[in-house]
Parts: C-alpha cells; sequence; structure tokens
C-alpha cells in the first residue's frame, strides 16, 4: 500500500522520532553527556545517538511511543542487534574510541513525561 496517507504517517513518524531524539539529546547534554553524533548511519545499522561521558561511551536507541512502558517494549532483538552491527563500524571508523567503556542505552519517550534512562538495557552478545 502506498499513496499520500502512507506517506503522511510515514512523514509524521519521521518527525516524531526526530523530535524524541532532539529531547533526549538535550536531556543527556544535562546530565553531563557530550553527543558526539545523530542518526549516526552505517552500511550494517544505524544509532540515534551516540554519546561519551568521561571514559564511557553510550550508544542509544531512542523509542517514541504514547506510554513509557511501550516505548521500553517496543525494541526487538534485531533492532538491538542493528546497534551493536553499528556500534561496530562507528569503533572501527574512530579507533581512538575503541579503550572506551562501551554501553548500549536505551532513551524511552512519551508525551508529556520525562524521559527514561535505561542505562545498559543491553549487551553486545546480548540476542
Amino acid at each position: 500500500m502506498t499513496g499520500p496517507a502512507v506517506e503522511g504517517a510515514r512523514r509524521a513518524a519521521y518527525l516524531r522520532g526526530s523530535r524524541a531524539e532532539a529531547i533526549c539529546a538535550v536531556w543527556l547534554r544535562l546530565q553531563g553527556y557530550r553527543i558526539l553524533e545523530r542518526r549516526f548511519r552505517s552500511a550494517v545499522g544505524e544509532v540515534d545517538l551516540i554519546v561519551r561521558r568521561g571514559g564511557l561511551l553510550a550508544f542509544v536507541e531512542v523509542k517514541s511511543r504514547p506510554t513509557l512502558d511501550l516505548a521500553v517494549q517496543s525494541v526487538t532483538p534485531r533492532q538491538r542487534r542493528r546497534v551493536v552491527r553499528a556500534a561496530e563500524a562507528y569503533l572501527a571508523a574512530n579507533p581512538v574510541l575503541a579503550g572506551l567503556d562501551i554501553r548500549f542505552d536505551l532513551m524511552a519517550v512519551a508525551p508529556w513525561r520525562r524521559p527514561r534512562h535505561l542505562r545498559a538495557a543491553w549487551s553486545a552478545d546480548a540476542d
């Protein structure tokens, strides 16, 4: 199914995701993180936010849903693997960062709620 309605829905989802990522980027900066990348894309996957605080490098998946619980539950094993592969590509392209502690985080966003930051939401070998 294609057409204007589908394109409109895709655009709305894209804008919702962009807003959620911007909210999370601000939230993380307020928590002392430095934003290294937003919407990092490679041939093997993508990462919404790549952030650093001291000796820690976090690859952050951002999910926006009507409730925080739905946002947390919406991350599939396939998406986690995509983030891990993209993180590996990022580290290969930025070997100076390879010595840092690596973490995979999830940030859940819902309307009129403070973002929920789940640190170490999964590990590279979890799936």
